[in-house]
């Protein structure tokens, strides 16, 4: 059985635990398979928090178009943050905004695997 520590070492708790669903159903081959296509697609927390203290000094929503959610970015980038109370929330919450982008990351991958 494929374990996720094998093969996405440097991964949080929370992306372990929805990442073992996936990973208890493989054979090794399917784990290796899968492991290289989720690594080009995942983000990471620390790119996310490092993008959401670039939005207080140059554009807010820099995170949000990282992370896929373009309405979003648009309308922080025209509100500035949302007046700068999305952006503080967004620091706060950034692990969170990065484990849901992943978990749909490994659906896709899933899916397209056929799993």
């Amino acid at each position: 059985m494929a374990r996720v520590q094998d093969f996405l070492p440097a991964v949080s708790m929370e992306e372990m635990s929805f990442l073992e669903m996936y990973y208890s159903k493989f054979s090794d081959e399917q784990a290796r398979e899968f492991t290289m296509m989720y690594s080009q697609k995942r983000k990471d927390a620390q790119t996310v928090l490092i993008l959401t203290i670039l939005g207080f000094f140059v554009a807010g929503g820099i995170q949000r178009f990282y992370l896929g959610q373009i309405g979003m970015g648009i309308l922080y980038l025209f509100t500035g943050g949302l007046c700068l109370i999305g952006t503080i929330m967004d620091l706060v919450n950034n692990k969170s905004l990065t484990n849901e982008f992943n978990q749909k990351a490994a659906q896709e991958v899933a899916m397209m695997m056929r799993i």
